[in-house]
């Protein structure tokens, strides 16, 4: 409860999801929050793009989208390299693309300077 927050676009501050669905954190090569559920607000592309560089080389994924401002704010990964295979078929947020709306507190903060306790997919 202490950690409570809602995810928001960046750009409009829709609420994209919050932190009870959050399952996992991907720091390493993309700064991650990565969750089960998300609203009504995020959508995404039908049609699969392919990454040509960077961490998701050779990963096919849909784009996800905030549908109030067509924010580009993460992805769902269709295919994978085996280190980011644990990650197919959940909403990825990229940290950079959104906030933090903390309840208790009621507090805004950068997404990319939050850790969350500690979940993972990683078996």
């Amino acid at each position: 409860p202490e950690k409570c927050a809602m995810f928001q676009c960046r750009g409009c501050w829709a609420v994209l999801g919050d932190s009870l669905h959050l399952c996992a954190q991907e720091e390493r090569h993309l700064g991650l929050l990565v969750c089960f559920r998300v609203t009504k607000d995020v959508v995404w592309e039908d049609s699969l793009m392919v990454g040509l560089e960077g961490a998701l080389l050779g990963c096919a994924y849909n784009t996800l989208s905030c549908q109030s401002c067509g924010s580009v704010v993460g992805f769902i990964l269709y295919s994978a390299s085996s280190d980011l295979a644990y990650l197919r078929g959940f909403f990825c947020f990229f940290k950079d693309s959104i906030i933090c709306y903390f309840l208790k507190n009621q507090m805004i903060i950068e997404a990319s300077k939050v850790n969350f306790p500690a979940v993972t997919l990683k078996g």
